[in-house]
C-alpha cells in the first residue's frame, strides 16, 4: 500500500509538470498583429557579458521587412523596468524611442554587437514595425526569422550560446555525472547486497536508492541537454524536461520518506514498546499527514511550472507559488526538528539518540538548503543567483543523502549483527562500550 501510494503521488505530479525547455536560438515569425496587441512583450531576453556579444538575425522575406520598417530594439532590463514603473505616462512611440540599441531589419542576415558591458545583465529584445504604435493596421505577411544570441567564449570570439546566468552549468553537470558514476562503481554492489538482506530499514534504503537514481538521471539528462545546447543554442528540450521531471519525482519521494519516518516514530512512541528496533513505522495518521503535505508540495510545484515558463529545477522565487513553496519547506524543517527534538529529549538509549540527531541534521539540511540559498542569493547579482541556487541545492542534497545512507546502512549492519546474536537494539549502553558502536 505504501509503495503504490508513493508512486501514485509521484506519477500524478510528474504528469502535470511535463514541459519544454527554452533555448537561445529562436525560430518563428515576426507578426505585426502580435506586436500591436502586446507591444511590451519581448520576443527574447538574454544575459550578455563581455565586449563582443552578438545578436544575429536571419530573415527570409526581406521585401516585407523593408515595407514594414521592421526593427529590433534592445533594452537593458533595469532601464526597461524604470520605464514601466515610471510615474510619467509615456506613449508607445516614446517608450520605444528610449531603446539602448536598435537594429533595422533589412538584410537576409545581420549582426548587432553588444559591447562595453560593465557586468553581465539581462537585455530584452522587442520587435517593432510601423504598425506597432499606429491605430490603423492592415493585414500583412509575417517575417520568418532565426535569431541567435551569443556571448564571447574564452578566446573572445562570439560563439558561446550560454547566457551569463547559465555559464558553468555544463561543466558542473559533467563533474556531477562523473562523481555519480565513480560512486556507483565503488558502492553499487555492496548496497545491493545490503538491500537484499531485508533488514528493518529495507524499505527506507529502497526509496532512498530510487530517489538517488532519479537525481543521477536528472543530472545526466541535464548534461545531455547542455551538451547539445552548447552546439546549437537549442539543446535537447526533451532531455531538459526529463531532467526536471526526475528531480520533481525525487523531491516528492524524499519528502514522503522523511516525513513519514519522522511522523511514524513520533506517533509510534505513544503506542509501542521503547525496546522495539528502529524501522519504518507506518500508521494511518502518519501516512495521512505525509500524503497531505506531499499533495500540497506537488500542487505548488505544478503551479510554479505554470508561473515560470523557463523550465528549470530551481526557480528565481519571484512568484507567489515559489514563495509558498519556500515557506512550506521552512515549516517542514521546523516541524520535523521539533518532533525529533521531543524524541531525542526523552530517549534513554545513547545509540538511538545519536541516530535521531544525525537523522535530524540530514532532514534540516535537505529542507532548509533551498530557502537559505534563495535568501543568500539575493545579495548577488541577477546573473549569479540561479547558478548559486542550482549548484548549492544539488550539493547540499547530495550531502544529505550521503548522511542518510551512512545512517541507515550502519543501522542495517547493526541489526544484522544483533539478529545473529538474538539481541535487539539496546536501550542503554555502558560508558565502557559507548564508543564501540558506530552507525
Amino acid at each position: 500500500m505504501r509503495w503504490r501510494l508513493l508512486w501514485l503521488l509521484s506519477a500524478a505530479a510528474a504528469g502535470c509538470c511535463w514541459g519544454l525547455a527554452a533555448g537561445k536560438t529562436l525560430r518563428g515569425g515576426f507578426t505585426s498583429s502580435a506586436a500591436r496587441r502586446e507591444p511590451w512583450r519581448p520576443v527574447a531576453h538574454f544575459q550578455f557579458h563581455g565586449d563582443h556579444a552578438v545578436l544575429c538575425v536571419r530573415i527570409k522575406n526581406v521585401a516585407v521587412a523593408v515595407a514594414k520598417a521592421a526593427r529590433l530594439l534592445l533594452f537593458q532590463a533595469q532601464e526597461w523596468q524604470k520605464l514601466e514603473n515610471s510615474a510619467q505616462d509615456h506613449s508607445c512611440t516614446e517608450k520605444f524611442s528610449k531603446a539602448q540599441l536598435t537594429m533595422t531589419v533589412n538584410h537576409t542576415e545581420q549582426n548587432l554587437t553588444v559591447s562595453q558591458i560593465p557586468y553581465p545583465e539581462t537585455w530584452y529584445v522587442f520587435y517593432v514595425d510601423k504598425f506597432t504604435c499606429e491605430e490603423n493596421y492592415s493585414e500583412s505577411e509575417d517575417i520568418q526569422f532565426e535569431m541567435i544570441l551569443l556571448n564571447p567564449d574564452a578566446e573572445g570570439n562570439p560563439l558561446d550560446h550560454f547566457s551569463a546566468g547559465e555559464s558553468g552549468l555544463h561543466e558542473f553537470f559533467f563533474l556531477l555525472v562523473l562523481a555519480y558514476f565513480i560512486t556507483a562503481c565503488i558502492y553499487a554492489q555492496s548496497l545491493w547486497q545490503t538491500i537484499r538482506k531485508r533488514g528493518p530499514m529495507h524499505g527506507v534504503l529502497k526509496v532512498l536508492t530510487i530517489a538517488l537514481l532519479l537525481q543521477a538521471g536528472s543530472a545526466f539528462a541535464n548534461y545531455l541537454h547542455f551538451s547539445s545546447y552548447s552546439r546549437d543554442g537549442i539543446g535537447a528540450p526533451f532531455m531538459g524536461s526529463l531532467a526536471e521531471l526526475c528531480d520533481i519525482i525525487s523531491q516528492i519521494q524524499m519528502l514522503y520518506l522523511l516525513l513519514s519516518l519522522c511522523m511514524g516514530w513520533t506517533i509510534g512512541r505513544m503506542k509501542k514498546s521503547h525496546g522495539r528496533p528502529l524501522q519504518w513505522d507506518s500508521s494511518p495518521a502518519s501516512t495521512g499527514i505525509a500524503v497531505v503535505v506531499v499533495v500540497t508540495q506537488s500542487f505548488l510545484l505544478i503551479w510554479e511550472q505554470f508561473e515560470d515558463t523557463n523550465h528549470h529545477s530551481y526557480h528565481s522565487h519571484h512568484g507567489l507559488a515559489s514563495g509558498l513553496l519556500i515557506g512550506l519547506r521552512v515549516c517542514l524543517a521546523l516541524s520535523l526538528a521539533a518532533g525529533l527534538y521531543q524524541i531525542i529529549t526523552v530517549e534513554r538509549s545513547t545509540l538511538k539518540r545519536e541516530f535521531y540527531i544525525t537523522f535530524a541534521k540530514a532532514c534540516i539540511l535537505w529542507f532548509l538548503c533551498h530557502p537559505c540559498l534563495a535568501t543568500i542569493a539575493v545579495i548577488f547579482r541577477e546573473y549569479q543567483r540561479e547558478k548559486i541556487i542550482t549548484i548549492g541545492v544539488i550539493l547540499c542534497q547530495c550531502i544529505s543523502m550521503v548522511i542518510l545512507y551512512r545512517l541507515f546502512l550502519s543501522h542495517s549492519l547493526y541489526w544484522e549483527v544483533s539478529s545473529l546474536s538474538s539481541v535487539t537494539l539496546p536501550l542503554t549502553i555502558s560508558s565502557g562500550h559507548k564508543n564501540r558502536h558506530h552507525f
